[in-house]
């Protein structure tokens, strides 16, 4: 009697067994399938802008930050066109931002496209992408000016370089990347000094969530919801973007680490509280009626910092799974034409603007590189196979 219950018991562990690797087998499939479907839309998206766009465009944000974009697209995907089309419009601007040469002529208190703001960041992301094509190939050339101008910045007392939030994107990660290459501790330093001063002018604590510049500060700016506070979707979108770029360059054991990782798990935390149920974020965070219906900018910088995060282990899984599960089914079913555009791209601005049409038509630069960091880590994601099967589970 105890050999034939032996027996059993031994054949109900193995019937057990084999039920629980089919389903981690099925799991593993559907795995493998989401990863294919994110690397053949990523492929679909790049190609279309880059043959419908030229290389030959200025070296200014809303085209850098697509750029910032394809170098991450060309780790997964090391095609030779992808890294030609960063190198042509690197050389196009002649690996530079904005080209003033006298020092005493370099700005950056003010909004500015003219040569003089050599120090304003939106002139500087640029460097960003010459830096990652330095990595390809060590020219001098390639980072010459990106070192004169962020060693010379590093050397200066000031600390208000980043008085708007995009800042954080265009210019916060610049310091961290080049100190990838240089090891200098002054690079480092500066970074932090200066985000401190950003935060502590833009870092709403109660809501856990980043004004785009002083100007909408609370009770400066207010929504129709209540008379509450004015957040725009794209500007907190630069911040937790940037943050993960900083937090991926910085050194594991460099002291201000744990002020970048606390400021990004309350932003993350302050973003998931306003994405809406089919997936998006509303232009104005917590007011929908100031600018309602889709935007994608703003969506996929805050979908790419969140999965960065996850996938980096720094923000759970669990608590993070339903927002990227709605973020990708916005994504990939919305804002993702048929033809490999990205549509519902609010056109350049600073503020909720109701006033700018956004539709399906609705592309820039700036859209289509935020919806490409967003399936970058989307492909990382899904390769985690197991929690891939769990999440596709639910969208059946």
């Amino acid at each position: 009697m105890k050999r034939f219950t032996t027996l059993m018991l031994g054949i109900v562990l193995m019937a057990q067994t084999s039920v629980a690797q089919s389903a981690l087998d099925e799991r593993l499939e559907i795995g493998r399938k989401l990863v294919k479907e994110v690397e053949d839309a990523t492929v679909k998206v790049n190609d279309y802008w880059q043959s419908h766009n030229s290389p030959k465009c200025r070296a200014f944000w809303d085209n850098a930050a697509y750029f910032t974009a394809n170098q991450r697209v060309y780790r997964r995907f090391p095609n030779k066109r992808y890294l030609d089309y960063a190198i042509e419009w690197a050389e196009y601007n002649h690996w530079q931002g904005a080209t003033q040469t006298d020092k005493t002529k370099w700005e950056y208190k003010t909004y500015g496209e003219g040569m003089n703001h050599v120090l304003f960041a939106d002139w500087q992301i640029c460097f960003q992408v010459y830096i990652d094509l330095y990595k390809q190939e060590h020219r001098a050339e390639r980072i010459q000016r990106a070192l004169e101008v962020m060693c010379y910045q590093a050397s200066t007392p000031e600390k208000d370089y980043w008085w708007w939030a995009d800042a954080l994107y265009m210019g916060l990660p610049i310091f961290s990347k080049l100190y990838t290459v240089t090891h200098d501790q002054k690079l480092l330093d500066k970074q932090y000094e200066c985000f401190k001063w950003t935060d502590s002018l833009l870092f709403d604590t109660e809501e856990q969530l980043y004004y785009r510049d002083g100007k909408y500060v609370y009770p400066k700016v207010k929504t129709a919801c209540n008379n509450g506070k004015s957040f725009w979707a794209r500007g907190a979108g630069w911040v937790l973007a940037g943050l993960a770029q900083v937090l991926e360059d910085l050194p594991q054991d460099c002291k201000y680490r744990p002020f970048y990782i606390d400021r990004f798990k309350k932003l993350a935390e302050g973003v998931a509280k306003c994405q809406q149920p089919e997936g998006y974020w509303t232009r104005s965070m917590l007011c929908p009626d100031d600018a309602p219906g889709y935007e994608t900018s703003g969506t996929a910088f805050f979908t790419f910092g969140i999965l960065w995060g996850v996938n980096h282990l720094i923000l759970p899984r669990e608590q993070y799974q339903e927002t990227i599960q709605k973020a990708y089914k916005y994504l990939f079913e919305v804002a993702l034409q048929p033809d490999g555009s990205i549509g519902y791209v609010q056109p350049i601005g600073e503020k909720p603007d109701p006033t700018k049409t956004v539709n399906a038509k609705s592309q820039a630069p700036f859209g289509t590189g935020a919806w490409l960091l967003a399936a970058y880590e989307f492909c990382n994601y899904f390769a985690d196979q197991s929690l891939a099967g769990r999440i596709a589970g639910k969208k059946k």
